[in-house]
């Protein structure tokens, strides 16, 4: 015969939890001014609440992802710069980094601005295109070829505060490594631009309005 299985729960399973009367209650009150009955909630109201209102994180589920691209901003666009220390300077741009940022270059020769990323946000896209397919840009220019050195900076003495110290301070020399990337990259690209009249200075001049002109009136 076979044995006769009890409804006993297994090892490391919890039996069902058992449905809660969650129905009011009638319960029976003495005295003739006290209604006879009286109905009582089956889960009564807490006691107290907090003063604080307790809210939970919302979890961000988009990826950051790097910014589309302006139609009008290609390699070797010709871009007028708002923002930063080299604002009103036009630079050529080279490329878009992984970032979203725009890899540009004055060239440093011309008007001083060196290789540098900028947010397109902060440009000016003009008609004047230049050809760089013979521009070669090596791969090791990205968005980490800029980190800043995460080294926090000493907070010094109270006569270098004062100024006592300040010119027994060294400067640091620029890395001759980039000094180098810079060379190579502007060598091509300033043969390129002398194959156009006048492009040399177009690059050279700064942007600047006067009184009565108006960008949004302007092509560029």
């Amino acid at each position: 015969m076979s044995a006769i299985r009890h409804n006993v729960p297994r090892k490391g399973v919890k039996p069902a939890a058992e449905e809660k009367d969650t129905a009011p209650k009638e319960k029976k009150i003495g005295g003739a001014k006290n209604g006879g009955t009286r109905s009582i909630p089956a889960n009564k109201a807490m006691k107290f609440y907090s003063s604080e209102a307790t809210t939970r994180q919302k979890i961000a589920r988009k990826t950051n992802s790097a910014a589309k691209l302006r139609s009008s901003i290609t390699p070797g666009t010709v871009l007028i710069l708002l923002a930063g220390r080299f604002r009103g300077k036009r630079v050529v741009c080279l490329k878009q980094l992984p970032s979203g940022l725009l890899l540009v270059s004055g060239p440093f020769k011309i008007n001083g601005v060196p290789l540098r990323r900028v947010n397109q946000a902060y440009v000016i896209a003009t008609s004047t295109k230049i050809d760089i397919s013979s521009v070669s840009i090596d791969e090791k220019i990205n968005d980490a070829y800029f980190a800043k050195d995460s080294k926090r900076r000493s907070k010094g003495s109270e006569k270098e505060f004062f100024g006592e110290g300040a010119d027994k301070k060294e400067k640091k020399a620029f890395p001759s490594d980039k000094s180098n990337d810079q060379k190579t990259v502007d060598k091509a690209l300033i043969a390129e631009i002398n194959k156009t009249e006048n492009l040399a200075k177009y690059l050279g001049s700064n942007f600047a309005l006067t009184k009565g002109q108006f960008p949004h009136l302007m092509q560029f």
